[in-house]
């Protein structure tokens, strides 16, 4: 089966709006909805799987990103400028991600571990947080430019939530990976804009 299919391109981007609206969260509040962040995290370690909508644990596990996808798309002005500056600095970094096939190696070498880890401690555990952010940093943050994140400085100075934040960025990367996967590009997001739209509203009614 095809993976180029508008369902799947509305759930990869539901994906990356997951991921960067959680990051918006927990830089402003220091919290963010477990399940959504269940969901984002465990997408990293799901290498391989047997639909789209499996890699993030089926529809529920995309509902939060479902809403703020549509409610993004729905409006005529950015409803959300922040979320959508770490989505198109995402799909920007991940175009250059490509480029290093040794980078993206050492990414899935590390990821392979970490899926050991998160079976034996949980998804959400603080050491398997803790290296998943540092694959990122290691990773993704050295290319340029870096995703700087803005929020409360008391949040973004507590470590936990740092790791938290680093692990939805990579959650990103794997969505936008996805997303051009399943067909998706820049130009498709313009002219499909209400397409998606109105496919992310019929995937939030089946939840």
């Amino acid at each position: 089966m095809s993976l180029i299919t508008l369902e799947n391109q509305t759930i990869a981007l539901a994906g990356i709006a997951q991921a960067c609206g959680l990051v918006n969260d927990l830089a402003g509040t220091g919290s963010a909805h477990h399940d959504a962040m269940m969901a984002s995290v465990g997408s990293v370690l799901k290498i391989d799987a047997d639909s789209v909508i499996e890699i993030y644990g089926g529809l529920t596990g995309i509902a939060y990103g479902l809403e703020r996808l549509e409610n993004q798309l729905s409006s005529r002005s950015t409803a959300n400028p922040q979320q959508a500056r770490y989505a198109a600095q995402l799909v920007y970094l991940h175009k250059q991600l490509v480029q290093k096939p040794h980078m993206l190696q050492s990414i899935r070498a590390s990821i392979t571990r970490a899926q050991a880890q998160a079976e034996h401690f949980g998804i959400l555990h603080e050491n398997v947080l803790a290296n998943l952010a540092d694959v990122y940093h290691s990773t993704v943050s050295t290319l340029q430019p870096r995703i700087m994140v803005y929020g409360d400085q008391q949040h973004l100075g507590n470590p936990a939530t740092v790791n938290k934040i680093r692990s939805l960025l990579l959650a990103g990367i794997r969505s936008t990976m996805l997303w051009r996967q399943c067909g998706g590009s820049r130009w498709k997001l313009l002219f499909a804009r209400n397409k998606i739209r109105d496919q992310a509203r019929l995937l939030r009614d089946k939840v």
